[in-house]
Protein backbone atom coordinates (compact mmCIF):
# COMPACT_ATOMS: atom_id res chain seq x y z
CA UNK A 1 0.00 0.00 0.00
CA UNK A 2 1.57 3.27 -1.10
CA UNK A 3 1.65 6.49 0.90
CA UNK A 4 -1.14 8.17 -1.10
CA UNK A 5 -3.49 5.24 -0.54
CA UNK A 6 -2.77 5.22 3.21
CA UNK A 7 -3.58 8.96 3.41
CA UNK A 8 -6.88 8.47 1.59
CA UNK A 9 -7.86 5.59 3.87
CA UNK A 10 -6.93 7.66 6.92
CA UNK A 11 -9.12 10.54 5.79
CA UNK A 12 -12.03 8.14 5.18
CA UNK A 13 -11.66 6.63 8.67
CA UNK A 14 -11.52 10.04 10.35
CA UNK A 15 -14.57 11.23 8.42
CA UNK A 16 -16.45 8.11 9.45
CA UNK A 17 -15.61 8.63 13.12
CA UNK A 18 -16.74 12.26 12.93
CA UNK A 19 -20.07 11.23 11.36
CA UNK A 20 -20.54 8.58 14.06
CA UNK A 21 -19.86 11.08 16.87
CA UNK A 22 -22.22 13.61 15.26
CA UNK A 23 -25.02 11.06 15.00
CA UNK A 24 -24.58 10.03 18.63
CA UNK A 25 -24.68 13.65 19.82
CA UNK A 26 -27.66 14.46 17.61
CA UNK A 27 -29.55 11.40 18.79
CA UNK A 28 -28.78 12.20 22.42
CA UNK A 29 -29.89 15.81 21.96
CA UNK A 30 -33.13 14.76 20.31
CA UNK A 31 -33.74 12.23 23.06
CA UNK A 32 -33.14 14.88 25.73
CA UNK A 33 -35.55 17.29 24.04
CA UNK A 34 -38.10 14.49 23.72
CA UNK A 35 -37.84 13.71 27.44
CA UNK A 36 -38.21 17.42 28.31
CA UNK A 37 -41.29 17.63 26.10
CA UNK A 38 -42.80 14.55 27.76
CA UNK A 39 -42.20 16.08 31.20
CA UNK A 40 -43.79 19.35 30.08
CA UNK A 41 -46.80 17.59 28.61
CA UNK A 42 -47.35 15.52 31.76
CA UNK A 43 -47.32 18.67 33.91
CA UNK A 44 -49.95 20.46 31.79
CA UNK A 45 -53.59 19.53 32.23
CA UNK A 46 -56.30 20.81 29.88
CA UNK A 47 -59.34 21.59 32.04
CA UNK A 48 -62.94 22.63 31.41
CA UNK A 49 -64.26 26.08 32.38
CA UNK A 50 -66.13 24.50 35.32
CA UNK A 51 -63.00 22.79 36.63
CA UNK A 52 -60.95 25.94 36.04
CA UNK A 53 -63.42 27.98 38.13
CA UNK A 54 -63.19 25.42 40.95
CA UNK A 55 -59.39 25.45 40.90
CA UNK A 56 -59.41 29.26 40.98
CA UNK A 57 -61.04 29.13 44.41
CA UNK A 58 -58.05 27.36 45.92
CA UNK A 59 -56.16 29.69 48.23
CA UNK A 60 -52.70 29.12 46.72
CA UNK A 61 -53.77 29.03 43.05
CA UNK A 62 -52.04 31.51 40.73
CA UNK A 63 -54.17 32.66 37.77
CA UNK A 64 -52.36 33.96 34.70
CA UNK A 65 -53.79 35.71 31.62
CA UNK A 66 -51.45 35.26 28.62
CA UNK A 67 -53.64 36.75 25.91
CA UNK A 68 -52.34 39.50 23.68
CA UNK A 69 -53.60 42.13 23.14
CA UNK A 70 -54.85 42.56 26.69
CA UNK A 71 -58.44 41.58 27.41
CA UNK A 72 -60.83 41.89 30.37
CA UNK A 73 -59.37 39.48 32.90
CA UNK A 74 -61.21 36.72 34.71
CA UNK A 75 -61.87 38.02 38.26
CA UNK A 76 -59.11 36.95 40.61
CA UNK A 77 -56.35 37.00 37.98
CA UNK A 78 -52.95 37.37 39.66
CA UNK A 79 -50.79 38.41 36.73
CA UNK A 80 -50.75 39.19 33.01
CA UNK A 81 -47.86 38.01 30.80
CA UNK A 82 -48.00 37.78 26.97
CA UNK A 83 -47.89 34.13 25.90
CA UNK A 84 -44.58 34.60 24.05
CA UNK A 85 -42.87 36.47 26.92
CA UNK A 86 -43.02 33.82 29.65
CA UNK A 87 -39.29 33.18 29.99
CA UNK A 88 -38.61 36.91 30.07
CA UNK A 89 -41.03 37.37 32.99
CA UNK A 90 -40.27 34.29 35.05
CA UNK A 91 -39.84 36.46 38.16
CA UNK A 92 -43.57 37.23 37.98
CA UNK A 93 -44.41 33.55 38.52
CA UNK A 94 -44.52 32.00 42.02
CA UNK A 95 -41.17 30.95 43.48
CA UNK A 96 -42.70 27.64 44.65
CA UNK A 97 -42.86 25.47 41.53
CA UNK A 98 -45.51 23.20 43.03
CA UNK A 99 -47.98 26.11 43.03
CA UNK A 100 -51.03 25.43 40.81
CA UNK A 101 -50.69 27.75 37.79
CA UNK A 102 -54.01 28.45 36.01
CA UNK A 103 -53.33 29.71 32.48
CA UNK A 104 -55.84 31.20 30.05
CA UNK A 105 -56.19 33.33 26.92
CA UNK A 106 -59.20 34.12 24.73
CA UNK A 107 -59.58 30.90 22.76
CA UNK A 108 -57.04 28.44 24.17
CA UNK A 109 -54.32 28.66 21.51
CA UNK A 110 -51.96 31.08 23.26
CA UNK A 111 -52.50 29.48 26.66
CA UNK A 112 -51.50 26.08 25.26
CA UNK A 113 -48.12 27.42 24.17
CA UNK A 114 -47.63 29.36 27.40
CA UNK A 115 -48.56 26.35 29.55
CA UNK A 116 -45.95 24.17 27.86
CA UNK A 117 -43.33 26.88 28.38
CA UNK A 118 -44.25 27.24 32.06
CA UNK A 119 -44.03 23.48 32.58
CA UNK A 120 -40.59 23.42 30.93
CA UNK A 121 -39.46 25.87 33.62
CA UNK A 122 -40.14 23.19 36.24
CA UNK A 123 -43.70 23.96 37.36
CA UNK A 124 -45.45 20.70 38.13
CA UNK A 125 -49.14 21.72 38.26
CA UNK A 126 -50.12 23.74 35.20
CA UNK A 127 -53.78 23.99 34.18
CA UNK A 128 -54.72 25.24 30.71
CA UNK A 129 -58.28 26.60 30.30
CA UNK A 130 -59.92 24.72 27.43
CA UNK A 131 -61.62 27.13 25.03
CA UNK A 132 -60.24 30.21 26.83
CA UNK A 133 -62.44 33.04 28.06
CA UNK A 134 -64.77 32.49 25.09
CA UNK A 135 -65.85 29.21 26.72
CA UNK A 136 -65.48 30.42 30.30
CA UNK A 137 -68.00 33.23 29.80
CA UNK A 138 -70.73 30.75 28.90
CA UNK A 139 -70.72 29.08 32.32
CA UNK A 140 -69.23 31.65 34.68
CA UNK A 141 -71.02 34.96 35.21
CA UNK A 142 -70.09 37.31 38.03
CA UNK A 143 -69.79 40.87 39.23
CA UNK A 144 -66.89 41.23 41.65
CA UNK A 145 -64.34 43.47 43.35
CA UNK A 146 -60.74 42.34 43.56
CA UNK A 147 -58.83 41.89 45.67
CA UNK A 148 -61.32 41.14 48.43
CA UNK A 149 -58.95 42.66 50.99
CA UNK A 150 -56.13 45.17 50.66
CA UNK A 151 -53.64 45.59 53.50
CA UNK A 152 -52.34 49.17 53.67
CA UNK A 153 -49.66 48.15 56.15
CA UNK A 154 -48.50 50.74 58.67
CA UNK A 155 -50.18 54.15 58.30
CA UNK A 156 -49.02 57.18 60.27
CA UNK A 157 -51.81 59.05 62.04
CA UNK A 158 -52.27 62.30 60.13
CA UNK A 159 -51.32 60.81 56.75
CA UNK A 160 -53.84 59.80 54.09
CA UNK A 161 -53.35 56.37 52.51
CA UNK A 162 -54.77 55.48 49.11
CA UNK A 163 -55.27 52.29 47.17
CA UNK A 164 -57.35 50.88 44.33
CA UNK A 165 -59.56 47.88 43.67
CA UNK A 166 -60.99 46.60 40.39
CA UNK A 167 -64.73 46.22 39.82
CA UNK A 168 -65.42 43.75 37.00
CA UNK A 169 -68.72 43.16 35.26
CA UNK A 170 -68.01 39.63 34.03
CA UNK A 171 -71.47 39.25 32.55
CA UNK A 172 -73.14 39.55 29.11
CA UNK A 173 -75.35 42.50 30.14
CA UNK A 174 -74.35 46.08 31.02
CA UNK A 175 -74.10 47.14 34.65
CA UNK A 176 -74.86 50.33 36.57
CA UNK A 177 -73.24 51.24 39.86
CA UNK A 178 -76.08 52.64 41.98
CA UNK A 179 -74.19 53.55 45.13
CA UNK A 180 -70.69 53.47 46.64
CA UNK A 181 -70.30 53.81 50.41
CA UNK A 182 -67.96 52.86 53.26
CA UNK A 183 -68.24 51.70 56.87
CA UNK A 184 -66.58 54.78 58.35
CA UNK A 185 -66.17 58.47 57.64
CA UNK A 186 -62.39 57.97 57.67
CA UNK A 187 -62.68 56.05 54.40
CA UNK A 188 -63.97 57.31 51.07
CA UNK A 189 -64.47 55.44 47.81
CA UNK A 190 -65.47 56.19 44.23
CA UNK A 191 -65.52 54.44 40.86
CA UNK A 192 -64.02 55.75 37.64
CA UNK A 193 -67.07 54.60 35.67
CA UNK A 194 -70.62 54.14 36.95
CA UNK A 195 -71.81 52.30 33.85
CA UNK A 196 -69.99 49.23 32.59
CA UNK A 197 -70.53 47.31 29.41
CA UNK A 198 -70.48 43.53 29.17
CA UNK A 199 -67.15 42.10 30.37
CA UNK A 200 -65.81 45.52 31.29
CA UNK A 201 -63.88 46.67 34.37
CA UNK A 202 -63.36 49.93 36.22
CA UNK A 203 -61.11 51.17 39.00
CA UNK A 204 -62.41 51.70 42.53
CA UNK A 205 -60.43 54.49 44.22
CA UNK A 206 -60.17 54.34 48.02
CA UNK A 207 -58.62 56.80 50.48
CA UNK A 208 -58.15 56.32 54.21
CA UNK A 209 -57.66 59.21 56.67
CA UNK A 210 -57.42 57.78 60.22
CA UNK A 211 -57.23 61.25 61.83
CA UNK A 212 -60.56 62.42 60.46
CA UNK A 213 -62.29 61.90 63.85
CA UNK A 214 -59.46 63.63 65.72
CA UNK A 215 -59.40 61.04 68.51
CA UNK A 216 -57.80 57.69 69.37
CA UNK A 217 -60.50 55.66 67.58
CA UNK A 218 -58.29 55.98 64.50
CA UNK A 219 -55.34 54.17 66.10
CA UNK A 220 -54.31 50.52 66.14
CA UNK A 221 -55.29 47.59 63.91
CA UNK A 222 -58.26 48.77 61.85
CA UNK A 223 -60.53 47.26 59.19
CA UNK A 224 -62.81 49.33 57.00
CA UNK A 225 -65.33 48.10 54.45
CA UNK A 226 -66.22 49.41 50.98
CA UNK A 227 -69.78 48.73 49.77
CA UNK A 228 -70.91 48.83 46.15
CA UNK A 229 -74.55 48.47 45.07
CA UNK A 230 -75.41 47.56 41.46
CA UNK A 231 -78.50 47.10 39.31
CA UNK A 232 -77.68 43.44 38.65
CA UNK A 233 -80.32 41.46 40.61
CA UNK A 234 -77.94 38.52 40.99
CA UNK A 235 -75.12 40.68 42.36
CA UNK A 236 -76.84 43.66 44.03
CA UNK A 237 -74.29 44.18 46.83
CA UNK A 238 -70.53 43.79 46.81
CA UNK A 239 -67.98 44.29 49.58
CA UNK A 240 -64.23 44.62 49.93
CA UNK A 241 -62.08 45.70 52.87
CA UNK A 242 -58.94 47.58 53.70
CA UNK A 243 -56.83 46.89 56.78
CA UNK A 244 -54.15 49.05 58.39
CA UNK A 245 -52.04 49.43 61.49
CA UNK A 246 -52.30 53.10 62.43
CA UNK A 247 -49.58 54.58 64.63
CA UNK A 248 -48.55 57.99 65.90
CA UNK A 249 -45.00 59.20 65.39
Amino acid sequence: MNKKTRIILGVIVIAGVLVWITNIYSGSSKKTESVKQEISNSAVKLVSPQKFATLAKEKNAFMLDVHTPEQTHIPGTNAVIPFDKISENVDTLPADKSTPILVYCRSGSMSGKASTEIASLGYTSVYDLEGGTNAYKESNVSVSISPTTHDLGTVVYGDVATTTFVLTNYAPLPLKVIRVSTSCGCTSASVDKKELGAYESTVVNVSFDPAVHKDDTGLGELTRTIYIETDNPNFPSLESTITANVIKK
